[in-house]
């Protein structure tokens, strides 16, 4: 994934198919980054990073 944005409270937000939220704490925008979904919920979706962030 690529992160877009940072969210309220510093983590990385990326947008899955322009509507659906996954945030990624760790991240910054631009970064390129691996992730596995932790938690799923109606529109937004919690991952972890999984190894090294590339910076765009």
């Amino acid at each position: 994934m690529t992160i877009d944005t940072l969210g309220d409270q510093g983590d990385g937000i990326a947008k899955f198919e322009r509507a659906y939220i996954v945030i990624v704490p760790g991240t910054q925008p631009g970064d390129r980054v691996d992730v596995k979904i932790t938690n799923v919920n109606d529109s937004v979706a919690f991952a972890e990073p999984v190894g090294k962030a590339e910076v765009r």
